[in-house]
């Protein structure tokens, strides 16, 4: 019997297609290489996937009601409703965590994935956020 008070985190079932998408190009390659290449791998991934996503996608910043050019630009963004975030360092700090949380504020996505490609396994680098 399922707990009605119990939910699946927003976008669940989106997520947890992306986290397969994203093993499978980390069990191809393991750690050691740029972000870069894993996120062009991904997107191949997302692509035969069919799902739908834009790559470096450029987010505006508003500060006090004044649109700025200096927006930042997300690695990622499935379906306009999942950030990626593609890292390949040592490990996940608090900072990359906080990162992510700012950008999904600014992009007003709920649901961000912090992958870590440069982890032995990717379920020991991967961080959901939700807003």
């Amino acid at each position: 019997m399922t707990d009605p008070h119990m939910t699946d985190p927003p976008h669940a079932a989106l997520t947890r297609q992306i986290i397969g998408l994203a093993i499978r190009v980390h069990r191809h390659f393991g750690p050691g290489l740029l972000e870069s290449v894993y996120a062009a791998c991904l997107c191949l991934e997302l692509a035969q996937a069919g799902l739908p996503f834009a790559r470096e996608v450029l987010l505006p910043l508003t500060y006090y009601g004044v649109s700025l050019d200096q927006g930042f630009r997300a690695d990622i963004i499935v379906d306009r409703l999942v950030i990626l975030e593609i890292k390949a360092v040592e490990k996940i700090i608090p900072l990359h965590e906080s990162q992510m949380l700012t950008y999904l504020r600014l992009s007003g996505c709920r649901v961000g994935l912090l992958m870590n490609f440069n982890s032995c396994t990717l379920k020991e680098g991967l961080r959901r956020l939700v807003l």
